[in-house]
């Protein structure tokens, strides 16, 4: 399927009426991080992790979209595939251990998907019915959903807790012609807004992380909203064994990868699995695949010398950076957008760190089981 649209520079621009907004959201990410607020030495007031996750994305998107495409996530490599089908075939993996299949319902990311019957008449009055209902939980702005929905002929509700992702979900979703196979609804994924048992399956990708403060409480969520027997499937951000919390050098590397991509914590499997445990699933499978990568993942981090990668290179990233300070001092791009765009390299450097190391991995991928009712 192609890309609903190739987003530029430009993408980063916003009307005037929305720059205070972009730059009131950059404020209060800085803040949360220990960051003096833009022009101002005063020390900052801390945010909740859901505060954190909304501004985030508010200063995030556009530069991930320039940048990284619509499917804010990494993948196994093999070697001569192209990033677009590494990406797609690591989607299409989450597909394949819920076992998606026509007429079956989906939540995915943040969104509800339902895996069914494609309709052939969107204008008809009688929608089709479906056997299952499955959930994206934290979609972004629903490349994943689109692809799930298309390779499985499923009909996928997005949850997404950030407005200016959904709008741009519906925008992309909208290009394509997918509307009626992809819908969304905001929503905390902490606190879905789905009745009890909603659910066969749901699924994420690389989202639960932005509660790593205390995941039992998205985890519990998921129980609650899938139904007996139901499954959860997801890729999950963790340090890794390698990691040691009492070494100066992981700790940096640690902070760097939170303070640019917007994370309270960034924990480890043991945890993912107490936490999983102690709302009540059964552990299915688990498997770290980053050391599983022909190519490493973070290879589509570092820098390549052709004109299709040219902005994630240093020379792109300058030139990038010095286009931003011209376009906010003439206050065509809101105020801290280069602050924002060197917080943002600073995570990728992390990631690449990480990665490196070994200490980090972004796809803990983790299959677990709602049990059936005592008969």
């Amino acid at each position: 399927m192609n890309s609903a649209e190739k987003p530029g520079i430009t993408r980063i621009l916003r009307p005037i009426s929305r720059q205070k907004n972009l730059s009131d959201a950059a404020n209060n990410y800085l803040q949360y991080y220990g960051e003096s607020k833009l022009g101002d030495d005063d020390k900052p007031k801390a945010a909740d992790c859901q505060e954190v996750t909304v501004a985030y994305y508010d200063i995030a998107t556009d530069f991930f979209e320039y940048g990284w495409g619509e499917g804010f996530h990494f993948a196994t490599i093999n070697k001569g595939e192209s990033r677009e089908h590494a990406f797609a075939r690591h989607e299409y993996k989450l597909a394949l251990k819920l076992g998606l299949k026509k007429g079956a319902t989906v939540l995915v990311g943040g969104r509800l998907v339902y895996s069914g019957v494609v309709m052939t008449n969107p204008n008809a009055k009688s929608p089709p019915r479906y056997t299952i209902i499955i959930a994206d939980i934290g979609c972004g702005v629903g490349g994943p959903g689109r692809h799930i929905a298309a390779f499985s002929e499923t009909k996928v509700i997005g949850l997404n807790i950030n407005e200016y992702q959904i709008k741009r979900a519906q925008s992309l979703t909208k290009k394509v012609g997918l509307e009626h196979l992809c819908e969304y609804v905001k929503g905390d994924f902490c606190k879905m807004p789905f009745p009890d048992e909603s659910f066969s399956r749901v699924y994420a990708i690389e989202a639960t992380c932005h509660a790593a403060d205390d995941l039992s409480r998205v985890y519990g969520d998921v129980l609650r909203i899938l139904k007996p027997g139901g499954m959860f499937a997801f890729y999950e951000w963790i340090m890794t064994d390698k990691y040691d919390p009492e070494n100066p050098y992981h700790q940096k590397i640690k902070n760097e990868i939170m303070i640019g991509d917007g994370l309270p914590d960034i924990v480890t499997k043991e945890t993912v699995h107490e936490s999983l445990k102690k709302v009540g699933f059964e552990l299915v499978e688990a498997e770290d695949l980053a050391f599983k990568s022909p190519v490493p993942w973070y290879s589509t981090l570092q820098p390549s010398w052709n004109l299709s990668d040219f902005k994630i290179t240093p020379l792109g990233r300058w030139a990038t950076h010095i286009m931003l300070a011209f376009l906010e001092t003439f206050r065509l791009a809101p105020k801290g957008s280069c602050k924002i765009h060197r917080t943002l390299c600073r995570g990728a450097d992390g990631l690449v760190i990480g990665g490196k190391e070994g200490i980090f991995s972004p796809m803990y991928i983790v299959v677990v089981r709602k049990p059936e009712r005592d008969s």
